[in-house]
């Protein structure tokens, strides 16, 4: 019986914003974090149920399932899980503040 690997990509977008950051920034440090912890569990984070599923997603990336991970007060990451023959890739889709989330998935800020 082989291991399942898991493996932790991101969009090309999210390469770019990453890439942006300083090795100083605390939301990279956040992001490392959460990234070192989806390598060991990848359904770390909030399962968002597919009715709420924002339209750029589904359309450019065809996803099945959706993830939220809170990056401290201010910030989440949504990611997506992709299962294969005995391996699991999670790719980060996007990064956004609380008040980018809440517009993309509708909610009214106060």
């Amino acid at each position: 019986m082989s291991k399942t690997s898991i493996f932790v990509n991101g969009t090309k977008e999210f390469a770019i914003f990453y890439n942006s950051l300083s090795e100083s920034n605390l939301l990279k440090k956040k992001l490392d974090g959460a990234i070192d912890l989806l390598k060991k569990n990848p359904t770390l984070g909030n399962k968002i149920q597919v009715k709420l599923f924002p339209n750029k997603y589904v359309r450019k990336h065809g996803i099945r399932n959706l993830y939220r991970y809170p990056l401290g007060s201010n910030h989440r990451l949504l990611y997506t899980i992709v299962s294969r023959q005995n391996e699991i890739l999670c790719i980060i889709l996007d990064v956004l503040d609380h008040k980018e989330y809440d517009q993309l998935f509708g909610y009214k800020t106060s």
